[in-house]
C-alpha cells in the first residue's frame, strides 16, 4: 500500500451461504479522492463498503484501511470513517442538535467540543436554524443533510457515502452535492454508492461498474465513456419498432465509414460515435418519429455494460 493509498483491496470475496456477493475484487482508493461504485441491484456495491467500514466480516481475501488490517483493528478503523447509510436512522425521540451530540458520545467527544463540532456542522448543511426541531418535523432533504453531518462528527478520514440522495428532489440533491464537493476540495477521501449516473459524474474522480460481484470496468468516468461508448449518441425513434426496425438497421450499415456502433432497445435505436454531427446530417432522412443527438453519458455506458434488462 503506497503512501498515497487509504484503502486497498487484494481478492476480496464475500459469500452467503450459496450467493457470492462479491467475487474477488481487487482496488485502490486514492487519499482526497472521490471514488464510486455503480451496478444495479445485486451487483455487490453495498456489500463492498460494509466491508471496508467492518460492518461485514471478509470471507477472504485482503482489505487495508487507512494502513490497517479489516481482520484486526476495527475500532481504530471506524474511528477514522463517517458513514452515511442508505436508510435514514436519526433518533426520531431527539432534537437535530441532539442527534450529533449524543453521536459524538461513541468516539469519547467532550460535550462542550461535540457542541461546538454541532454547531458548527449544522450551519455546513445549512441546517442551523432547525437545530430544536424533532426529527419529525423536517424533511427529507433535511433528514439526509443531518445524517452527513452526523458522519462528521468524528472528523474522519473516510466519507462512505451509500445512495445518499436516493428519493431526494433536484434542489435537495444539488445541495448535498455541493457540500461534498466542498468536503472533497478540503481534503476528504469519500466512497460513493449510487444509482445516480449524473451523480457520480458530478462528484466521482473515479468509478468502477460493478456486476454480479465483478468490477467489469474502473477509471475516470469521461475516459471510460470516451473509450468505450464514443464522445456523442444519436437516438432514433420508430413508428412501429416491429416493422421499421430492421429495415432501419439496414439502412444504418451505408454509414459503416463513420465508425459508429449501435444497438435497437425496443423502439429505439442508440447510435454511438465520435462523430456524430457528420453522421446526423447523413441519416437524417432515415424514416424515424424521433431523433435526437446529445452528448454520450456514464448512463449510457452503464446500460452497455450492465443491460438494461430489470433487476429484482
Amino acid at each position: 500500500m503506497s503512501s498515497s493509498e487509504i484503502i486497498t483491496a487484494k481478492n476480496l470475496t464475500k459469500i452467503y451461504g450459496n450467493i457470492t456477493a462479491v467475487d474477488g475484487i481487487s482496488f485502490s482508493i486514492f487519499r482526497g479522492e472521490c471514488y464510486g461504485f455503480l451496478g444495479p441491484n445485486g451487483a455487490g456495491k453495498t456489500t463492498t463498503i460494509k466491508m471496508v467500514h467492518c460492518f461485514s466480516p471478509l470471507t477472504s481475501g485482503e482489505l487495508v484501511v487507512g494502513g490497517m488490517n479489516v481482520n484486526k483493528d476495527q475500532r481504530k478503523i471506524k474511528e477514522i470513517i463517517g458513514v452515511v447509510p442508505q436508510e435514514e436512522n436519526l433518533d426520531p425521540d431527539l432534537s437535530v442538535f441532539k442527534n450529533l451530540t449524543v453521536y459524538a458520545r461513541y468516539f469519547n467527544a467532550p460535550r462542550k467540543e461535540a457542541e461546538k463540532r454541532a454547531v458548527e456542522l449544522l450551519d455546513f448543511i445549512h441546517l442551523k436554524d432547525r437545530m430544536n426541531s424533532r426529527i419529525k418535523d423536517i424533511s427529507g432533504g433535511m433528514k439526509k443533510r443531518l445524517l452527513i453531518a452526523r458522519s462528521l462528527m468524528n472528523n474522519p478520514k473516510v466519507l462512505i457515502l451509500d445512495e445518499p440522495t436516493t428519493g431526494l428532489d433536484p434542489q435537495a440533491r444539488h445541495l448535498i452535492w455541493q457540500r461534498l464537493r466542498l468536503l472533497k476540495k478540503a481534503g476528504m477521501t469519500m466512497i460513493l454508492t449510487t444509482h445516480y449516473m449524473e451523480e457520480a459524474s458530478q462528484l466521482c474522480d473515479r468509478v468502477a461498474i460493478m456486476d454480479r460481484g465483478k468490477i467489469l470496468l474502473e477509471g475516470e468516468p469521461k475516459k471510460l465513456v470516451a473509450d468505450e461508448i464514443g464522445t456523442e449518441v444519436i437516438e432514433m425513434r420508430l413508428d412501429d419498432e416491429n416493422q421499421d426496425a430492421e429495415l432501419l438497421m439496414a439502412n444504418l450499415e451505408q454509414f459503416k465509414k463513420f465508425k459508429f456502433t449501435y444497438e435497437r432497445v425496443g423502439d429505439t435505436i442508440y447510435i454511438f460515435s465520435n462523430n456524430g454531427r457528420e453522421l446526423l446530417h447523413s441519416i437524417v432522412d432515415i424514416k424515424h418519429t424521433h431523433l435526437l443527438h446529445r452528448p454520450a453519458t456514464l448512463e449510457d455506458l452503464f446500460l452497455k455494460l450492465t443491460g438494461r434488462g430489470l433487476r429484482e
